[in-house]
């Protein structure tokens, strides 16, 4: 990564933790503690994400290579969860899943947008931006959904002990077990298909920026060390130009060694 490219993803990775810290200190000064925002996967992916982005950006400013994809790449996809579910199920009121959205103070509402919109594009700006393409596999989308599966683990297990689960999809009091089966079952499948666009698009990316052969092999060519072609044809002024001198040269060659100027016919010079 070249200094400029670093210097940049050092600013965006920044902003993300910047973001992150905002969304989460500006969301708690609603009725919502600290302590009651993190069984949500909104808190949780993004605090994920706000650590990895001042690793990141602290290996990049040490010019270090750059973390592993695949984890930078679960992480991408778990921080895009959160935004997409909130715009579509949760905020949504056409989503049988929409939660009652209250009236917030506007810097709550102000961090609801850093968490569940401002980070999620900054981190995908710096997935597509910054990180090394070509080395995420179809298989890693399968993997990534490991975190999802042991949140849903721990959201039900916590449901029995406080009986308060944090979204209506996994709400076990609601729909009973069967219902979040379903649901979770539909969720974790199109976090799947999610996860398979995220390795695609790398394929893609990888792709578009690779050198043709043909450039290689020219780059490769070593120079020819054949001298340059003069032109032969030249315009009137340059025969003109460079006749001349050859013309008194030759005529100076051909005077004898002695001999006085030469006259011009008709002129006495007595």
């Amino acid at each position: 990564m070249s200094l400029r490219r670093r210097r940049l993803a050092v600013l965006l990775r920044l902003a993300i933790v910047i973001s992150v810290l905002a969304g989460i200190v500006l969301t708690s000064l609603g009725p919502a503690t600290m302590t009651g925002l993190l069984p949500y996967f909104t808190i949780q992916s993004n605090l994920a994400v706000g650590l990895f982005a001042g690793f990141a950006a602290w290996r990049a400013g040490q010019d270090r290579p750059e973390p592993p994809s695949a984890l930078k790449g679960a992480l991408t996809l778990y921080i895009t969860i959160t935004g997409v579910v909130y715009h579509l199920v949760l905020a949504n009121p056409a989503s049988p899943f929409a939660m009652v959205q209250p009236d917030r103070a506007p810097g709550e509402a102000l961090g609801n947008q850093f968490l569940h919109t401002i980070v999620p594009l900054l981190a995908m700006a710096d997935w597509a931006l910054f990180d090394r393409r070509g080395r995420l596999r179809p298989r890693y989308a399968a993997w990534w959904l490991a975190f999802p599966l042991a949140y849903l683990g721990f959201a039900l297990v916590r449901g029995l002990i406080v009986h308060r689960y944090p979204y209506p999809f996994i709400d076990a009091g609601e729909l009973g077990y069967g219902g979040v089966g379903l649901t979770s079952l539909f969720f974790a499948l199109a976090f799947w298909l999610l996860g398979l666009l995220f390795v695609g698009v790398d394929r893609g990316l990888s792709r578009r920026g690779a050198t043709p052969p043909a450039a290689v092999e020219a780059d490769r060519t070593p120079p020819s060390s054949a001298p340059e072609a003069v032109p032969l044809h030249r315009t009137g002024l340059e025969e003109s130009a460079a006749g001349a001198p050859l013309t008194a040269a030759a005529g100076s060659a051909r005077r004898p060694s002695g001999a006085g100027p030469v006259s011009a016919p008709g002129v006495d010079r007595r």
